[in-house]
């Protein structure tokens, strides 16, 4: 007979690796576990451990904030949930020694959006990832997560193979006169370096995909597969907070600066294709509706849009008038007749994807190509990278069959 361990113990915090999940019906309880390094309730401070789950607990959602609870004269805080079978999704804790993290009205009936918003803001500068989970990174909004897939969380593509052996980026500093601002662009290629035919993806929020998630390894594998065709990658660093909310939605200057000044300097560093059929635009959040901003008003040079969880409500972040591009789309100022779209929003970020399905209905009505995904997931990393190697596939894919 196994030995019970007593909560708490050692020996018993010794055998946990992060969450712990058992089946459920047709999902899996999900259990999460912190350790309290102040000890027991008679020496620790701490009067809240907040848990926010992307698409679960986090601010996309007008749901109750959830706190773990402390197993009575233990270290033990404990939460538990159920969750899918093809969950995937990241967390983190956020201990608290307060008793008024948010406002008592959050607690009361249906939380106010803004009320949750304002306190989870307050909050997430102190988030810290699970420290018996070794697999995280540092998320967008700058607090450290962790990840949770469920058994069968389906497939990303490239991020489930071996890492190949591949050339590492090259790292350029753009200084635009445009913008009047100085950024890293990282500059990633696959295949024979002289080839001027060969596609190209512009990757926007370039410092995660080079740093926090690095997607290198990902698109060599591909390649080596021959799902991607060989090609260039240019990443471009956001830069901060304030010039990303600035550049972003919808700004011609940023894309007059990329076509005028970036694609010149990477040409001296390595040569690609003008064909806009070869070219993609790809981004999530503020970048998705910049890879659709791109691809609607630059046809000829950006063909390819590949836009997850895009903030097509913008400027109106109540959801409840139509955005700048849906309206643009209404008046007839811009058409997606020759573009092929990759379009992909989460189901548990509701604004967001009930924005991008009444986008998806004015896409359909005029464009040639477009393929929607929705994803079982919130406004997530963890989700945007599989994602984002699966669009790069779809939409290069009449390259790969046609050799064009």
């Amino acid at each position: 007979m196994a030995e019970m361990l007593t909560a708490g113990s050692e020996r018993w915090w010794a055998e946990k690796k992060g969450p712990q999940w058992q089946p459920e019906g047709d999902g899996y309880r999900v259990t999460f576990w912190w350790r309290d390094p102040a000890g027991t309730e008679q020496t620790s401070a701490i009067r809240r451990v907040w848990i926010y789950i992307t698409g679960v607990t986090d601010h996309h959602q007008t749901a109750t904030p959830q706190t773990l609870a402390r197993l009575p004269g233990t270290d033990v805080w404990q939460w538990q949930t159920v969750l899918p079978a093809h969950w995937r999704g990241t967390y983190c804790f956020i201990p608290s020694e307060r008793d008024d993290d948010f406002s008592p009205d959050v607690f009361s009936g249906t939380p106010e959006r803004n009320a949750l918003r304002d306190g989870w803001r307050k909050l997430l500068p102190l988030a810290i990832a699970d420290p018996r989970n070794p697999q995280g990174w540092t998320g967008g909004r700058g607090h450290a997560v962790s990840v949770l897939e469920m058994p069968d969380a389906p497939v990303q593509p490239g991020w489930d193979l071996p890492s190949p052996a591949y050339t590492p980026p090259v790292q350029l500093a753009w200084r635009s006169p445009i913008l009047h601002n100085t950024r890293r662009v990282w500059v990633f290629t696959t295949g024979n370096d002289n080839d001027v035919t060969r596609p190209l993806a512009i990757l926007l929020d370039g410092q995660f995909w080079a740093k926090s998630q690095p997607v290198w390894p990902a698109l060599a594998a591909l390649t080596q597969r021959g799902e991607l065709p060989p090609a260039v990658y240019v990443l471009i660093d956001a830069l901060d907070t304030a010039t990303r909310g600035r550049e972003l939605p919808c700004n011609a200057d940023f894309w007059q600066a990329v076509q005028q000044e970036l694609l010149s300097q990477v040409r001296t560093v390595v040569p690609f294709s003008d064909d806009p059929e070869r070219t993609v635009v790809a981004g999530q959040s503020f970048g998705g509706l910049a890879a659709m901003y791109a691809g609607l008003h630059w046809p000829q040079r950006f063909g390819c849009v590949l836009s997850q969880s895009g903030s097509f409500w913008w400027p109106h972040r109540d959801g409840q008038q139509a955005g700048a591009i849906p309206e643009q789309l209404r008046r007839g100022e811009v058409s997606p007749h020759s573009l092929r779209i990759w379009l992909e929003a989460g189901e548990r970020e509701p604004v967001i994807f009930r924005a991008s399905q009444a986008l998806l209905a004015q896409l359909q009505a005029t464009a040639q190509q477009v393929l929607w995904r929705p994803v079982d997931g919130g406004h997530d990393a963890l989700c945007w990278r599989g994602g984002l190697t699966a669009g790069l596939i779809a939409l290069w894919q009449p390259m790969l069959t046609t050799g064009r």
